[in-house]
């Protein structure tokens, strides 16, 4: 049974900003959001012969909702090499898809305003349904270019073996 510790000096919830993705054993940089992990599951109403008053729910399939990873435009690749593998350009007859590895699983972790790991996930069997490589461009906006990339999975669970650390106390000169 896994223990959970809590941080009896802690009341403030975890802020969002602070996080990092791992695939293939390897940080991707420059992530600079990824939406929510939700899972919903499908209700199944049915009904007792004998009872004419209500129905019986019960639950169904569950499906996990795609994840979408942002970041800005860099010469970092990895986005780009991972959806290649989905469809390939002008690779040829039978080269458009890598059907051995176009799947990974993932590493979500989400840390605190240290920079320490407080939770984390795995995501099973991803892999991209779309890529958006460069975004619209608009010679009168002052904005960052960001590209993303759309991960269809299987599942996700916690890490469980990532508990709550400790924090940090120091005395603030005067």
């Amino acid at each position: 049974m896994v223990q959970f510790t809590t941080n009896p000096n802690r009341y403030d919830p975890y802020k969002n900003f602070r996080f990092k993705v791992k695939w293939d054993g390897r940080y991707v940089a420059g992530i600079s959001k990824v939406s929510a992990l939700s899972r919903s599951t499908e209700v199944i109403q049915h009904r007792d012969g004998a009872d004419h008053s209500h129905s019986r729910k019960s639950p169904g399939r569950s499906d996990y909702e795609a994840i979408t990873l942002e970041r800005g435009v860099t010469h970092d690749v990895e986005f780009e090499r991972w959806a290649n593998k989905i469809w390939l350009f002008g690779a040829g007859q039978g080269g458009q898809m890598s059907l051995a590895d176009f799947r990974k699983d993932i590493k979500l972790e989400f840390m605190n305003e240290e920079g320490k790991v407080v939770l984390a996930y795995d995501i099973y069997r991803c892999w991209p349904s779309s890529f958006t490589a460069l975004p619209e461009l608009d010679a009168n906006a002052n904005l960052v270019a960001i590209q993303s990339l759309v991960l269809e999975n299987e599942g996700w669970t916690r890490d469980l073996a990532v508990v709550e650390p400790p924090e940090n106390s120091f005395d603030v000169p005067a």
